[in-house]
C-alpha cells in the first residue's frame, strides 16, 4: 500500500494583510511539503460574524452536523445561560480558589427540556463535555516534543457552536482538517494552548488527528508579540520599502533556525542548522529546512541580518544578465522619481550603475541616494565635498584635473580596467600625492568620499560625461578653494 503524501495548509482569518508571522507559517508548510513530496493548501478560516467577509463561511451545515454528532454521543450539551449568568458564575467560582471557569449548570437539563427551550427558541451555545472524554495518547510534537498535560488552562467545557450558529474556531479547524484530510499541523506557538482541546475533538468524534508541530513565535524588536495590528510588521510594508522577496523569505526563514537539543525517535539526530546569516534560495530553504533544527526559543527578528541577506541576493541576482535587467527595470520608477529630469534613466545604463554599485546597495530603492552623481551632477560645494578637499592645493586638484582629461582623451577602449591603467599612469605622472590625487579625482566624479572605485564611476558615465565634468570641475575650483580655506598644504 502506497504511504500517503503529507497534506498541509495555512489558514490565516480574514481580518488583516499577512504579517511577517503569517508569512513564515506560510513558508514552512510550503517548505515541508516540498521536501516530503506533499501538498499545501490555503485555507481562509472565518469564524467571527462581527468581521465576516461575504461568501467566506460556506461549510456551516458541515460543522453543525459533527456537533450534532457530539450531542448524540454525550460528549456535547446545550448551554442556555445568559451572559450575566456565566459573568457571575465565574466571579463566584474564582472567589472560591477554583479553576473552573463554568458550574456545568446545564449538563443537568433533560432531554425533554432542551428540546422544549429550542423549540422555543431561546438562544443557546453548545459546549463540550470534557468529563466523559475518551483517553488519547498524543503524539510528540515534531517541534517541542512531549508537552505536559494541559488541560487544566482550558476553560471549563468549551464553547464549539456560538448562539449564532457559527462554530468557534476550534470546532472549525478539527473538522476543515479532518474532512479535507489533513495529515500535518504547522501553526504557530500560540495554538500550543489549545492543542488538549483540539486532540480532546478528535478523541470524542472518533478521528484520527494529524501530526502537530509549532513554530516558536517571532518577536518584535522591543520583544513583544508580532501582531497584525502592530506596525512593521506588514508583508505589504517591506514590499513598498524594496526589499528583494527572497530575501525576507530568507529572513524569516533562518529566525530561530538552530541547532536542537533533543531528537525523538523518529526524527533524525544528525540535523544541522545553517548560519543565521546563510544566504538561500527558496529552492535552497526548502531542501535545508528541518523541523528538528527549529528552537523552542522565541526569536527577534534582526533587521541588521535582513539588510546584510537583502544585499547578498542583490548581488546574486545581479550576477546574471537577465537578474541584473530585472533589477534595472524594477530600478527605472526610482530613479525618475528621485531625478525627474535626469535624462540618464535607460535599462542599459541603469543596468552599469547597478553593477558598479554591487555589494553597497541595500535595497534597490538606495540606488538614487547611494549614488546621485551617476544621474545628476555632484554637488562640489556642500560640506562633505568641501571636506574632502582639505590638504589639497588648488594648483595640485587643476593640475591633476587637466592631466587626466588628456589622458583619458586618448583611453581605448572604455572599460572599467583600461580606465585604471590610465589613471595610475597619471598618478605616477603628476608631482601630487597618490592619495591627494586620488581625492581631487573623487571629489570631481562625485563630491562624495565614498562609492564604488574611480574608474567604475568613469566607466558607468561614459567618455563624453567623464571629460566634461573633470572640466568643469577644474574650471570651477577657484570658488571652492577661495571659500573653503584660506591656506592649503
Amino acid at each position: 500500500m502506497a504511504a500517503i503524501k503529507p497534506l498541509l495548509r495555512f489558514a490565516p482569518s480574514p481580518t488583516g494583510p499577512l504579517h511577517l508571522g503569517g508569512l513564515r507559517t506560510a513558508l514552512f508548510n510550503h517548505a515541508f511539503a516540498r521536501r516530503t513530496g506533499g501538498h499545501w493548501i490555503l485555507r481562509i478560516e472565518d469564524t467571527d460574524t462581527s468581521r465576516t467577509v461575504p461568501h467566506s463561511s460556506e461549510r456551516l451545515d458541515l460543522y453543525h452536523h459533527y456537533a450534532k454528532k457530539l450531542l448524540d454521543g454525550g460528549h456535547a450539551y446545550r448551554c442556555f445561560c445568559s451572559p450575566d449568568r456565566l459573568a457571575q458564575t465565574r466571579e463566584r467560582l474564582a472567589r472560591a480558589g477554583l479553576n473552573s471557569t463554568y458550574d456545568k449548570h446545564c449538563l443537568s437539563l433533560s432531554s425533554e427540556d432542551v428540546a422544549r427551550r429550542v423549540r422555543a427558541g431561546e438562544k443557546n451555545v453548545v459546549r463540550l463535555n470534557d468529563s466523559i472524554l475518551p483517553a488519547y495518547r498524543a503524539e510528540p510534537d515534531l517541534i517541542f516534543g512531549s508537552l505536559r498535560d494541559s488541560h487544566a488552562s482550558l476553560p471549563t467545557d468549551p464553547v464549539l457552536l456560538k448562539s449564532d450558529l457559527f462554530p468557534t474556531y476550534h470546532l472549525a479547524s478539527v473538522v476543515d482538517d479532518h474532512e479535507m484530510g489533513i495529515t500535518h499541523v504547522l501553526r504557530g506557538e500560540e495554538w500550543l494552548a489549545s492543542l488538549p482541546l483540539h486532540l480532546d475533538l478528535y478523541a470524542a468524534l472518533g478521528l484520527m488527528p494529524p501530526h502537530f508541530a509549532h513554530l516558536p513565535l517571532l518577536l518584535n524588536p522591543d520583544g513583544s508579540k508580532m501582531s497584525k495590528r502592530s506596525g512593521d510588521v506588514q508583508v505589504l510594508d517591506y514590499m513598498r520599502r524594496g526589499w528583494e522577496p527572497d530575501a525576507v523569505l530568507n529572513w524569516v526563514a533562518l529566525a530561530g533556525w538552530g541547532t536542537h537539543t533533543e531528537s525523538f525517535d523518529d526524527i533524525p539526530k544528525t540535523a544541522k542548522a545553517p548560519d543565521s546569516t546563510t544566504v538561500m534560495s527558496l529552492p535552497e530553504i526548502i531542501t535545508n529546512l528541518k523541523l528538528d533544527v527549529l528552537t523552542h526559543r522565541r526569536t527577534i527578528l534582526d533587521y541588521a541580518k535582513l539588510e546584510y541577506i537583502n544585499k547578498h541576493h542583490l548581488m546574486r541576482t545581479l550576477s546574471t544578465e537577465s537578474g541584473l535587467r530585472a533589477l534595472a527595470l524594477r530600478a527605472q520608477g526610482h530613479v525618475k522619481d528621485a531625478f525627474p529630469h535626469t535624462t540618464f534613466t535607460s535599462v542599459k545604463y541603469i543596468e552599469k550603475a547597478i553593477s558598479a554599485l554591487q555589494g553597497r546597495l541595500v535595497t534597490l530603492m538606495d540606488l538614487p541616494t547611494a549614488a546621485p552623481y551617476f544621474f545628476v551632477p555632484p554637488a562640489w560645494a556642500d560640506a562633505e565635498a568641501r571636506a574632502m578637499l582639505d590638504g589639497i592645493s588648488m594648483e595640485d586638484y587643476q593640475n591633476a584635473m587637466r592631466g587626466t582629461v588628456e589622458r583619458l582623451k586618448s583611453a581605448s577602449p572604455w572599460v572599467t580596467q583600461t580606465l585604471a591603467d590610465a589613471l595610475h599612469a597619471e598618478s605616477k605622472a603628476e608631482a601630487i600625492k597618490p592619495a591627494k590625487f586620488m581625492t581631487a579625482l573623487r571629489h570631481a566624479m562625485s563630491g562624495t568620499k565614498n562609492g564604488p572605485s574611480i574608474a567604475e564611476m568613469m566607466d558607468v558615465l561614459g567618455k563624453q560625461r567623464t571629460i566634461a565634468r573633470l572640466e568643469e570641475a577644474g574650471s570651477s575650483s577657484h570658488a571652492w578653494f577661495s571659500t573653503s580655506r584660506s591656506t592649503h598644504s
